[in-house]
């Protein structure tokens, strides 16, 4: 492998600056860090000094944590990093786990706002970090991917922990540059940042890889030493929750009965959006636009009341933002007599170009031409409907004597201050479902809807929390926690974050029942099939895992447990576990649909 092999793989064309090293015949003088990469092998710098140039590169390009997993190829990237850390210029984080320390970057990257890095080892330790690779691609967040590798002569020779690393994770990096042993990183380096944080106009933000070859000596010389020890100074870039305001629409919009959907990521300027036209926002929690006098709560079950036949049926739809967790809203969109457009000022990363059906818009005043003001009952219907709907769904939760997932969801919701991270399955949804919109937002809503996994929660809220250096909470069933245990495991010295995780615990997979599986399981005839394929039960003590880790635990039963836990201060790392019953769950909606149903047809037919 001569010189660097480079590419940009979520475009069809490969960026051009990339392809420009390789053209570059450009002098490389000692000292000087422009010009060829053949030139820049030329100098045949030690690893430690290469890494002190990747080091200063990631440092000058905006990166403040680096997560670093232990290992011997990657070392001098480790010392390098480690004289940074002493000098109080870059953070570090250690992870044992290779995949725990890919999901800590990403909450770190996710939290600051600035992109982080993860440093791994080579061989199986790289593949590791391919889900979180995946997520930050879907999901448009900056991860840089640091793997250490050997140097051409010992690739393909059977060497120890010697594989084929560059362009491992394919598609799902912005670029990829495998970097000679002896040559500068420099150029390569600025060039993935750039591709990570989207300079690159036709591409969104996302992760990169930076695939580092080291040959032996591979540790600092004998005379050389940490520099003095000096304080960092921390900042964080847009991290508190947000609102802002619209100009009012013009006066000769039409009037439409349309609607505003603000999916994951959509933020504030979807409920400015609503309010200055006077539609009805129906916000996903983590649009970070879930709040405002134009907000509906319990959306997704009123959407049908809204639809073909009624009174006031739907006319247009206006999407922030990336929806991925009501069918009733996918069935909407779906919709072929119900326009839609979408607002889209920047390229993003969750779909491709020519995938969806709506039409998307790069101005607020082009998307307010499309969706006009709503007339004056409108707006009203809604809200009425959402008042009724909300107070039905209230009085149900409150006849269950032991706590259940839409109750956890909407008083942690409800508590929440700071940052909150929502998993994947039902924690969000029973959000989605049950949180009450508030006049303002009271935390920054996190959660990993690229993918939309379970895998690496705990390391993900971790990461958020310490990069936001404030309270965060964590809201994740039991399966979600099972599968990232080891996110709890902090070496020693290593920072404790201010970090609460509550554990809606009912002893496995709960959201198959919701589904089509739960039907299935009604009807018999697979026996137990679908609890043993799909709920998955188990019967972990939690308690003893967080002692194990050192993390403080109580257990739960009934909201008004869990209002007192969640309401009580606390420090470092601390788990709520609520304990409840999953198998009454399906009957459970089916009743809160009832409710609502009977509780807004009375409003709207009144």
């Amino acid at each position: 492998m001569e010189g660097w092999q480079t590419g940009s793989v979520t475009s069809e064309n490969p960026l051009e600056p990339l392809d420009a090293f390789a053209a570059s015949d450009a002098p490389l003088s000692e000292g000087d860090s422009t010009g060829a990469p053949e030139a820049a092998a030329a100098l045949n710098l030690d690893s430690v000094a290469a890494a002190r140039i990747a080091s200063d590169a990631l440092i000058g390009g905006g990166v403040q944590y680096v997560v670093v997993s232990p290992g011997s190829r990657s070392a001098p990237m480790a010392y390098a990093l480690a004289e940074a850390e002493a000098a109080g210029r870059v953070e570090l984080m250690v992870r044992i786990d290779e995949r725990t320390a890919g999901f800590t970057a990403l909450g770190l990257a996710l939290s600051t706002g600035s992109p982080a890095a993860v440093l791994t080892t080579s061989g199986t330790a790289v593949g590791n970090l391919m889900p979180s690779v995946m997520e930050a691609n879907h999901a448009a967040v900056p991860l840089v991917v640091l793997s250490a590798d050997r140097p051409e002569e010992l690739r393909g020779t059977g060497a120890n922990q010697t594989t084929i690393q560059l362009d491992l994770f394919g598609e799902h990096v912005r670029f990829a540059a495998d970097i000679p042993a002896g040559s500068s990183p420099l150029r390569a380096v600025e060039t993935a940042l750039s591709a990570a944080t989207g300079a690159f106009s036709d591409l969104a933000p996302g992760p990169v890889q930076l695939n580092l070859a080291f040959r032996d000596p591979l540790i600092p010389a004998p005379e050389e030493q940490l520099p003095p020890a000096s304080r960092r100074q921390r900042f964080r870039i847009g991290t508190e929750p947000l609102t802002m305001s619209l100009a009012p629409p013009a006066e000769d919009l039409p009037v439409r009965r349309t609607v505003v959907l603000a999916g994951h990521d959509a933020g504030p300027v979807a409920e400015a959006f609503a309010r200055a036209n006077g539609l009805p926002l129906l916000a996903e929690p983590s649009s970070n636009a879930r709040f405002g006098p134009n907000a509906v709560g319990p959306y997704r079950l009123l959407i049908e009341h809204f639809g073909p036949g009624s009174a006031m049926p739907i006319e247009r739809v206006v999407l922030f933002g990336r929806p991925t967790l009501s069918r009733p809203v996918a069935s909407l969109l779906a919709r072929a007599d119900v326009p839609s457009a979408l607002y889209q000022p920047v390229p993003v990363a969750w779909y491709e170009p020519g995938r969806r059906t709506e039409l998307p818009l790069e101005s607020l005043a082009d998307l307010a031409d499309f969706a006009g003001c709503g007339p004056s009952a409108w707006l009203d219907a809604w809200l009425l409907a959402a008042s009724a709907a909300q107070h039905a769904l209230d009085g149900v939760l409150a006849a269950e004597t032991a706590a259940t997932g839409p109750a956890v969801g909407a008083l942690v919701w409800k508590h929440a201050r700071g940052q909150l991270l929502l998993g994947s399955s039902n924690g969000i949804r029973d959000v989605d479902l049950a949180g009450q919109p508030a006049a303002e937002p009271s935390a920054t809503v996190f959660a990993n809807r690229g993918l939309a996994g379970i895998d690496g929660t705990i390391a993900t809220a971790t990461g958020i929390a310490v990069g936001g250096r404030q309270e965060t909470t964590v809201l994740l069933g039991d399966v979600t926690f099972l599968h990232d245990t080891g996110g709890l495991l902090l070496g020693a010295g290593e920072e404790q974050p201010q970090l609460r995780i509550v554990v809606l615990n009912d002893s496995g997979g709960a959201i198959f029942g919701l589904l089509e599986h739960g039907a299935v399981a009604e009807a018999g005839g697979y026996g137990g099939t679908v609890e043993r394929l799909f709920g998955t039960p188990h019967s972990v003590d939690i308690a003893a895992l967080a002692a194990a880790y050192g993390v403080g635990h109580c257990a739960v039963s009934t909201t008004a447990g869990l209002a007192e836990a969640l309401a009580a201060p606390f420090a470092g790392r601390t788990i709520i576990e609520v304990r409840t019953d999953r198998h009454d769950l399906r009957a459970l909606h089916g009743r809160i649909k009832a409710a609502v149903a009977a509780a807004v047809d009375g409003v709207l037919a009144g």
